[in-house]
């Protein structure tokens, strides 16, 4: 028994010492780097939108509303300038400064709401079928649930799904039809759509969209499609007029680390509409 607890002990003493060499420098002067390191990464999603609307400064401390901090454009320009990843030259060009611009502008500020519904979550995941793994990619979206929110899954990319719905080809639609007449012959000529399933969704409307996440879950409740793990987590901002960006998670020894804009693209809100049709399940308004 007296082994045991020298055993116990050495065990959490070590476990202390692992800690301790992590974090217990913080604060006491010894690592300044690693301490702002700490402070100024993005560790949380909501920290990134706070800081991304001036809501809490660099260093994690929020800022009330009476401070002169609070949604302050000029101090704001300058914290956005390091919430993009600097690696990466597809936010590290001349349209950053023309995003950090738009928001910041003082006649019009544009900030993040948290409960707006444009913008989803990408969760990339491995499944199991028939012994194979698979990879999934599940879009989810905030929905309004009592006096709250809850995410809910708004798509699914899959490519065994997706195989099923090429993209539709209008010679061959022109092949399989059902003629105006059909009902006088009490549909008789339907079963060429019926013996023939390959071709069966040019007999739907033309504006027939498949409901892949209704598949997805017929997969899984019938259990052909067995959860295993998630791989990946982004997210995919439309909320800025004329703008879209990606938010990422990166694991760095610098102050240019956690959740950090990944993408960035110019896009005219009319054109929006077709991009959010894919991160939407077509049963949704």
């Amino acid at each position: 028994m007296k082994y045991l607890k020298v055993i116990i002990v050495f065990f959490v003493l070590s476990g202390y010492n692992v800690l301790h060499a992590q974090y217990g420098h913080i604060g006491s002067g010894a690592n300044k780097k690693d301490e702002k390191i700490l402070y100024m990464m993005n560790k949380q999603v909501n920290q990134f939108i706070k800081r991304f609307n001036m809501e809490e400064d660099q260093y994690g401390k929020p800022l009330p509303k009476t401070s002169k901090y609070y949604h302050n454009q000029k101090v704001r320009k300058k914290l956005l300038e390091q919430m993009f990843d600097i690696h990466n030259p597809r936010t590290n060009s001349s349209l950053k400064k023309y995003f950090i611009d738009d928001v910041t502008n003082p006649r019009h500020p544009v900030y993040l709401n948290f409960l707006d519904k444009n913008w989803f979550a990408e969760v990339s995941a491995t499944f199991e079928k028939n012994g194979e793994d698979q990879y999934v990619i599940m879009y989810l979206t905030l929905e309004k649930a009592g006096l709250g929110s809850k995410w809910v899954i708004s798509n699914v990319y899959y490519n065994y799904t997706s195989s099923f719905f090429p993209e539709p080809d209008t010679n061959i639609a022109k092949l399989y039809f059902l003629h105006p007449q059909s009902h006088e012959l009490d549909f008789m000529n339907l079963h060429k759509a019926l013996d023939n399933p390959a071709h069966i969704q040019y007999y739907a409307s033309s504006n027939f969209e498949p409901d892949y996440l209704t598949l997805f879950f017929y997969l899984m409740k019938t259990g052909q499609l067995k959860f295993k793990e998630i791989t990946n987590v982004k997210f995919h901002f439309f909320q800025i007029p004329d703008w879209y960006f990606e938010l990422s998670y990166y694991n760095r020894s610098d102050t240019n680390s956690g959740w950090l804009i990944s993408n960035l693209k110019y896009i005219k809100e009319k054109d929006k509409a077709g991009l959010l049709r894919f991160y939407r399940s077509c049963t949704e308004d």
